[in-house]
């Protein structure tokens, strides 16, 4: 049975999920895109960070047959800046999200918002 994307919950077990969905052992897609085990295997079980350059990401992805700007693509980069504590660079280049980031903090710390506040979280997420 295929996992819930939405149950995952770090970079190394998207990262494993897409490797185990191209029917390869650890092993086997070090030897064809040429990583080290070690690495990877750090990678899937969060003992080490995904790389921070862009490049590298996307050389991962690719190994990984993530097609680019696809859902898979963006969760991918996503989980990678949150991993590392960082907010996405498209959601920094924002400034419309950039001003809606202290209702999306105040809601993940379990503070009520208002209702106009929260209609207005509504309607950005509606516009996009």
């Amino acid at each position: 049975m295929k996992k819930n994307q939405d149950a995952i919950k770090s970079f190394g077990e998207f990262f494993r999920q897409k490797r185990v969905e191209t029917g390869l052992t650890l092993r086997s897609f070090c030897e064809r895109f040429g990583f080290d085990p070690a690495y990877i295997s750090r990678i899937e079980t969060d003992l080490l960070s995904p790389p921070r350059d862009k490049d590298k990401l996307s050389a991962l992805a690719k190994a990984l047959g993530i097609k680019k700007q696809s859902t898979d693509w963006v969760n991918f980069f996503d989980l990678a800046y949150i991993s590392k504590g960082r907010v996405p660079e498209d959601i920094l280049k924002d400034k419309r999200s950039m001003k809606y980031l202290p209702l999306l903090f105040r809601t993940a710390r379990g503070q009520r918002l208002s209702k106009k506040k929260l209609q207005e979280l509504v309607d950005l997420i509606n516009n996009e």
